[in-house]
């Protein structure tokens, strides 16, 4: 499986990643900004989870060896629960972080600088959260979309800092400006909280293909296949089992026939295969087909 696409487009945003957090930091202490700073960080945590998701896209490209025989699907799911409780743990930081300064006093910040830095970052993550949604979409990736959310909560959380700051501009001079010093830590607050459902969902998502749990829709395409061949070919039952991990998609099924059934040459039972195959597109070589057949109902 050709995964050099997917790893391209992973360098390019590790490197914009990296330039965008180093950047956002140092601008967030010269501004004295916690919003800022906490943007940085989180570009800067989201460069070793992009980093991780490289390195599984390189594994996922090879078939498996004597000690992964199944291949290394099971790593992307794994990275990406990985990934999102890392960025849920962020968020919860940076909640805890914005209650501090809340509770004392908050932060005396340049809004302006602020602003026009949060624009420029909000620029930069909803157009790499575009792009990577598409490519991810195009290439089937789990790994992209992955990256793509997080460019997404990123671009989010620089558009909050912009109309904070904006705000807290054009309460300069006016009769309330004894509250601008707690704008800042309720910015971030805010975000830390409105973003936490997003790594949260990731995570929960990846828990249960780690979890081998079965997804509807392949269980149901598979059962509806199934029922079809079965009543073509008067065959008495079946049993199927799905699982989907990371782009992998594993379907075993088991056919029983009637003692007496003569089921014909080998080359008929492989003619089967053949048609179940197709009928669930599983010619891709992310989908792990195996059909048995049986007379023994205990086998089922």
């Amino acid at each position: 499986m050709d995964t050099r696409p997917e790893q391209r487009l992973l360098k390019l945003s590790i490197g914009i990643t990296i330039v965008v957090g180093v950047v956002g930091i140092a601008s967030g202490l010269l501004v004295n900004s916690d919003a800022i700073i906490f943007d940085g960080m989180y570009s800067l945590v989201d460069v070793v989870l992009t980093v991780a998701s490289l390195s599984v896209s390189r594994l996922v490209a090879y078939e498996g060896s004597r000690r992964f025989q199944f291949g290394y699907w099971h790593l992307e799911p794994m990275v990406e629960a990985f990934g999102g409780a890392t960025l849920a743990l962020s968020c919860l930081y940076a909640a805890f972080t914005a209650i501090i300064g809340l509770t004392s006093g908050g932060n005396e910040v340049s809004y302006g600088l602020g602003a026009i830095w949060a624009g420029v970052l909000c620029v930069v993550g909803m157009g790499m959260s575009l792009y990577m949604r598409g490519h991810a979409r195009r290439l089937g990736s789990n790994l992209l979309a992955l990256d793509a959310r997080s460019w997404l909560v990123s671009g989010a959380l620089s558009l909050a800092l912009l109309l904070g700051f904006a705000i807290a501009v054009s309460m300069k001079g006016s009769g309330h400006e004894d509250w601008v010093p707690y704008i800042d830590p309720a910015i971030l607050l805010c975000i830390a909280l409105a973003m936490l459902a997003v790594p949260m969902r990731s995570t929960w998502r990846a828990i249960r293909e780690v979890l081998q749990v079965a997804p509807g829709d392949l269980d149901r395409e598979v059962k509806q296949v199934m029922d079809e061949v079965v009543a073509e070919h008067g065959f008495l039952a079946y049993s199927s089992h799905v699982a989907k991990v990371g782009r992998g998609r594993f379907v075993e099924i088991l056919i029983l026939l009637p003692p007496d059934h003569e089921i014909g040459p080998i080359s008929r039972v492989d003619a089967i295969r053949r048609d179940i195959s197709a009928r669930l597109d599983a010619d891709a070589p992310q989908f792990w087909l195996t059909i048995e057949f049986t007379g023994d109902p205990a086998w089922m």
